[in-house]
């Protein structure tokens, strides 16, 4: 199927290559090139339909194909092939769901004042396969100064080792200065090992590598890709944010590596987004995920008591759960794991994305949980970074204002932060942003927070954003441009593929 595959789009791109030059060609040589195309288009259609996907999915490639054979061709190798995603990762599955068995076991009794929560957690363990902790500090970081602030200061105090896994890194101000201080824990001894995606990276110097390299650091690519339009590799990335130091102490949320999560972007300006610190025992689990995926990448497995020492217990602090979720995931965790929390709201459901782009099992449920009297509010940016995932996003507002949901843009800058919390005692916060990307395509990470003072936080800075956010009105909404609605309407029919 693959090398098949590959065949098909080398002759697709070749047809198209005549198309354009078809008048210096006889006819019967152009009218062979197009048979090619249509070929190529048939074959694809019936993969997809024997995929057996949802039908939403199959009716938006099919309707691509039809209207845009030589696009979405091309779109369905980048972003379409469920078949390679099922083989190339079904081994990584297996391995990480047994791993994290036997090292975490089979998750831990609730206390009584937990138990209304049973459900969702129980869930949250079979999904993930991770225990919730009730011995894990945790600490609400808002914004990139506060963040990396705590980052440069912690990654100074390492003693063992540092494990880094990250989106996106960028060879600027504030990625210099966590080079340096990498660098120099390297050479003192520390053990460092940095893996970043391979995509979202693709602007990284080979000098930023090469420097860390020579001081000793272990840096890994995730997913290397050296030809994007013939790789299956492009489509399923590394979107995790995940620093872990000493095994005590681990950092994940919304925020990569750049200069642009400082504010410092001209274009973009204020970054408003969120991050965690974690101190304790739930770091475990977060260690857990990074080694897994080091392992899927270098074949060398850390799994010794040095970086996953038996958990310390200590005062209760709420509970917290790391989930990892992923192209190797059968069921969707982080995905379901939010469905389950907006169903079982009983009086509000707050959520901040910013790129909001819901399958129809999360949008069924926002809508019904508005409908139900549950206060929802959505908290989306008031200007894109992305512009079809912008459009594509604003289509599913009419829908939402009209079942009842408080939608709000904000105003003072870019909001990135990826939220959810249900009934101010419950919340999430990590990697995953509320859309169809996060929930099948790419590696995330989240935290689950139970009844924390981290939780509570989280509600008050959400109260905050709504300060500098405008409340979207169904009417007003509705008399929007009308090269606007179509724009969004476009930008929907693709949201399957976004």
């Amino acid at each position: 199927m693959k090398n098949t595959v590959r065949v098909l789009l080398f002759l697709l791109i070749l047809a198209g290559a005549i198309f354009l030059f078809r008048e210096n060609l006889e006819s019967d040589i152009f009218r062979i090139f197009s048979l090619l195309i249509t070929f190529s288009v048939f074959f694809i259609s019936l993969v997809i339909f024997l995929e057996n996907r949802h039908p939403t999915q199959t009716i938006t490639w099919l309707v691509v194909l039809g209207s845009f054979p030589l696009l979405g061709f091309i779109f369905y190798i980048l972003f379409g092939r469920n078949y390679k995603k099922e083989r190339i990762y079904r081994k990584k599955y297996f391995l990480d769901k047994q791993t994290f068995l036997t090292i975490e076991g089979e998750g831990n009794a609730l206390p009584r004042k937990y138990e209304g929560m049973q459900k969702l957690v129980t869930l949250a363990q079979r999904l993930g396969n991770t225990p919730i902790s009730f011995a894990t500090e945790t600490k609400t970081l808002t914004n990139g100064l506060e963040t990396f602030e705590h980052i440069l200061h912690e990654l100074k105090k390492a003693k063992h080792h540092i494990h880094l896994e990250y989106y996106i890194v960028r060879d600027d101000g504030i990625g210099r200065e966590i080079k340096t201080i990498l660098a120099n824990k390297a050479r003192e001894g520390v053990q460092v090992r940095f893996l970043f995606d391979d995509v979202g990276s693709w602007q990284l110097s080979k000098k930023y590598v090469a420097d860390l390299r020579k001081a000793g650091v272990e840096v890994v690519p995730f997913g290397p890709v050296k030809l994007p339009f013939l790789n299956n590799k492009f489509n399923f990335r590394n979107h995790r944010k995940i620093i872990v130091i000493d095994g005590t102490i681990g950092f994940v949320g919304g925020l990569n590596i750049g200069d642009e999560y400082l504010g410092r972007s001209k274009k973009i300006g204020f970054w408003r987004d969120t991050h965690l610190m974690l101190k304790g025992e739930a770091v475990r689990s977060l260690q857990l995920i990074f080694l897994q995926d080091w392992y899927y990448m270098t074949n060398n497995s850390l799994l010794t008591e040095e970086y996953l020492p038996n958990p310390q217990q200590g005062r209760n602090h709420g509970g917290v759960q790391l989930i990892a979720g992923g192209p190797d995931n059968e069921w969707t965790a982080i995905k379901n794991i939010f469905f389950a929390m907006i169903t079982s709201a009983e009086k509000s459901v707050w959520i901040a994305s910013p790129y909001f782009i819901p399958d129809e099992d999360i949008f069924s449920a926002i809508k019904v949980a508005a409908l139900s009297g549950i206060d929802v509010r959505l908290l989306v940016p008031n200007k894109p970074d992305k512009r079809i995932v912008f459009h594509a996003s604003r289509s599913y507002f009419p829908d939402l204002l009209e079942a009842g949901v408080k939608i709000y843009e904000y105003q003072r800058g870019f909001m990135h932060s990826k939220i959810v919390i249900v009934d101010g005692q419950l919340a999430s916060i990590g990697t995953s942003n509320m859309d169809m990307r996060s929930f099948h395509l790419n590696f995330e990470v989240n935290a689950f927070l139970y009844r924390t003072e981290s939780t509570r936080k989280l509600v008050n800075e959400y109260a905050n954003d709504l300060k500098h956010a405008k409340k979207l009105e169904l009417e007003s909404f509705q008399k929007r441009h009308i090269g606007y609605r179509l724009l969004e309407s476009t930008s929907r029919l693709m949201s399957p593929l976004l």
